[in-house]
C-alpha cells in the first residue's frame, strides 16, 4: 500500500521554493539596478561591441553552411544592452527581423511578427512596443534561424534568469523551435551561480560586449 508523503516533507519543499523565489527577486533587483546605473557612454560603447560580436557570429554561421534568413530581436529597456542598431545592421545584409508579441489567445506565450521600420506598432500591457497583430506577418517558430534572448542574469554554463514571466522559457521549449538561442547581456549581468528551477533551459550562446560565451558543444554533440 503506497505511503503518503509526510506533511513535513511538503513543508520543506515549500520552504525551499520560497527561499529560491526570494533569492531570484533579490538577484533581479541587484542586476537591474547595476544595468540602470551604467553611464550613457558605457551603454553606447557596450552596444557597439556587442553588435560586432553578434554580426561576427552570424557571419560564422553563414560560412559554415547555416543560412540566416530570419532573426528575432527585441526592443531593449530598463538598462538592457541596447539593441537599436541591430535592426538596420541586419536589414543591410538582407536578413529579415521579427519581434515577439504577447500571444492574444494563450496567456504566457509569444508570437513572432515580421518587423520593418514602417511596421504599425502598439504598446503591450507591459508598455513594450510590438507590431500590431497581423496574421500575414506571423513568423512560425520553425522559421526562425536565430532567437536573440533577453535576460537579467546568467552564469558561465549558459543558465539564464529572465524577468520571471516564463515567456522565453516556454518559447525555448516549443517543439518546433529550431532557432539558435543567443543571450544578449552586459558583462555585469554574469554571476557565479543562479537559483535554478527544473524547467530553466540554458542558452548555447551568450554575447556580452567583451565575450562570446559558447556552450554549443554541450547542446549539439
Amino acid at each position: 500500500m503506497p505511503v503518503a508523503p509526510h506533511p513535513s516533507h511538503h513543508a520543506q519543499r515549500q520552504d525551499l521554493w520560497s527561499e529560491r523565489d526570494e533569492a531570484c527577486r533579490q538577484l533581479r533587483r541587484n542586476i537591474r539596478r547595476q544595468r540602470r546605473n551604467l553611464s550613457p557612454d558605457v551603454q553606447q560603447q557596450a552596444a557597439i561591441q556587442a553588435k560586432q560580436r553578434l554580426l561576427q557570429l552570424l557571419d560564422e554561421l553563414i560560412v559554415t553552411g547555416h543560412p540566416i534568413n530570419t532573426v528575432s530581436l527585441y526592443f531593449s529597456g530598463d538598462g538592457e544592452l541596447d539593441t537599436t542598431a541591430l535592426f538596420p545592421a541586419l536589414w543591410q545584409q538582407g536578413i529579415q527581423t521579427c519581434l515577439p508579441v504577447l500571444h492574444p489567445f494563450t496567456p504566457g506565450n509569444l508570437l513572432f511578427l515580421r518587423y520593418r521600420a514602417d511596421s504599425p506598432m502598439t504598446l503591450n500591457r507591459f508598455g513594450i512596443p510590438e507590431p500590431k497583430l497581423d496574421a500575414r506577418q506571423i513568423v512560425l517558430p520553425s522559421q526562425l534561424d536565430v532567437l536573440l534572448t533577453p535576460l537579467v542574469a546568467f552564469d558561465a554554463k549558459g543558465n539564464r534568469m529572465g524577468m520571471g514571466g516564463g515567456y522565453y522559457d516556454r518559447t525555448l521549449t516549443h517543439p518546433h523551435m529550431k532557432a539558435l538561442a543567443v543571450g544578449y547581456a552586459h558583462d555585469c549581468q554574469q554571476v557565479e551561480t543562479l537559483p535554478l528551477a527544473p524547467w530553466d533551459k540554458p542558452l548555447p550562446i551568450i554575447i556580452t560586449p567583451t565575450s562570446t560565451l559558447d556552450n554549443r558543444s554541450d547542446f549539439f554533440d
